[in-house]
């Protein structure tokens, strides 16, 4: 019996970190939720954030409105759910594409290589990464207006033109993303037993074949986990790759705008707290829905690739 509680006090010492941080970072940020439904004033006598909060006019869904009575929000929503969508369904052809082009790769150092060129990305700050962009697209001294230039085009400005902007944040969001997603993949190809290639080679079956039917039915289950995780990011954006690469344009707008962005825009603009805890809130609850909505047709087509 004291073996049994020695070993429950150890698995619970190693859990006991990231236990605190969800209560620090996660849950206990939660009670902030109240900011979305009051006009939020900074009182001079006792400026506390909890005698701010208390003391603050109710508004009820007043703060929500914003999101949907300017006359940009549609194009703001439109932008958020057709590049995540678009960038949810390319990312996972692209990220399992490489994991089995890595996998099929017989030098183990020249794929470690591969991971780890692919993988750097992930790593580095969309501020960094603007200007490599910036590299490629300024007008002057740019690779890219350097090279059409040699060749008698005239330079583009890019940072003045909404039409190119959706492929290159498509561009610089696969550039980045995919290298983490195709090394979660490459480790679930390489949990899969040998021995099923093996047979299927000796009965004849092509790679392509080993690959349909072996391969990509035991990737299902990584496939469909991931892809829940990632619808329930369909109203969000990554606020880095749409403020920094663009560098805040306002003739991009059109292209470039998220609700991210706009959120951002607005409370500089207003610094109304309550506005921008309003809309976290609803990208969150929808986020939710999204989740369950995405898991329950998963558990009618398969219920051993759903989250629960």
């Amino acid at each position: 019996m004291k073996g049994k509680t020695k070993k429950t006090l150890m698995l619970l010492s190693m859990a006991l970190p990231g236990a605190i941080w969800f209560l620090v970072l996660r849950y206990l940020p939660m009670a902030g939720i109240v900011l979305a439904f009051k006009d939020y004033k900074v009182y001079p006598r006792n400026p506390t954030f909890w005698n701010n909060l208390t003391h603050s006019n109710w508004l009820g869904l007043k703060n929500f409105q914003f999101l949907f009575t300017t006359k940009d929000c549609l194009t703001y929503i439109r932008n958020t759910l057709v590049y995540n969508i678009f960038w949810i369904l390319l990312g996972l052809f692209c990220a399992v594409t490489l994991a089995i082009i890595l996998n099929e790769i017989t030098r183990k150092w020249v794929a470690k290589v591969y991971q780890t060129l692919m993988f750097f990305p992930y790593f580095m700050s969309w501020v960094v990464a603007s200007y490599f962009v910036l590299a490629f697209l300024d007008p002057t001294r740019g690779l890219i207006s350097h090279m059409l230039g040699r060749t008698g085009v005239d330079a583009i400005n890019w940072y003045h033109e909404a039409k190119y902007w959706p492929a290159i944040l498509t561009i610089c969001n696969i550039w980045k993303t995919t290298g983490y997603s195709c090394i979660l993949y490459l480790a679930a190809i390489t949990g899969i037993d040998a021995t099923l290639y093996e047979a299927a080679s000796i009965d004849g079956a092509t790679k392509w074949q080993q690959i349909k039917y072996i391969t990509l039915p035991h990737l299902s289950t990584m496939i469909c986990i991931l892809l829940i995780m990632n619808v329930g990011n369909i109203v969000k954006s990554d606020f880095g790759l749409f403020y920094s690469v663009p560098m805040n344009s306002g003739s991009l707008y059109a292209t470039t705008g998220v609700i991210d962005t706009y959120v951002y825009r607005t409370l500089s603009a207003t610094h109304n707290i309550g506005m921008s805890s309003a809309a976290g809130l609803m990208q969150q609850a929808v986020g939710f829905v999204c989740i369950l909505v995405a898991n329950k047709i998963v558990n009618k087509i398969d219920s051993d690739s759903a989250l629960f």
